[in-house]
């Protein structure tokens, strides 16, 4: 037996989360993953982020495809979500950012971003983008039978 819970188990269920309490649990993820669109269709890259201001910022390569579609589309709706479940014990949480997202072209953020934002990979990442967090959507799978801990489990 691999320690999962029995299938059918009604000891779970599915809490909405308040744009605080969802924005709260974003800010402690350290990945997540946008959602643009490329040629008409849906695409999606993981990518480390944080929060400023109402805003989900990422690094990015200039050249990137996602970089490449925000400069040709002033305005572009973006998604961004993160999660955090434990499969084990069947709780967590996911929560979604839908918003426009910009290139971020003023130096004196461009270099506080950088600084506040490592990449996790050993590519120059010479770009930064702004997602606005418009709609901020988040649930929490939670065990009913005790209150989630304070990382959302």
């Amino acid at each position: 037996m691999t320690g999962l819970p029995a299938a059918g188990r009604t000891d779970r269920s599915v809490v909405e989360l308040d744009r605080e309490q969802a924005l709260a649990l974003l800010a402690q993820a350290p990945f997540g993953r946008v959602v643009y669109t490329r040629d008409a269709l849906p695409a999606i890259r993981p990518v480390n982020h944080l929060l400023d201001g109402g805003c989900v910022i990422v690094r990015t390569r200039l050249g990137s495809q996602f970089s490449t579609a925000v400069q040709k589309r002033a305005g572009i709706v973006v998604a961004y979500e993160a999660d955090d479940i434990d499969i084990e014990r069947r709780t967590g949480w996911s929560v979604v950012v839908t918003g426009i997202a910009r290139a971020v072209t003023d130096a004196t953020r461009l270099a506080r971003y950088q600084q506040l934002l490592r990449p996790w990979i050993d590519s120059p990442m010479d770009g930064v983008i702004e997602i606005e967090a418009t709609i901020v959507s988040g649930i929490r799978l939670a065990d009913t039978h005790r209150p989630p801990t304070a990382d959302g489990h």
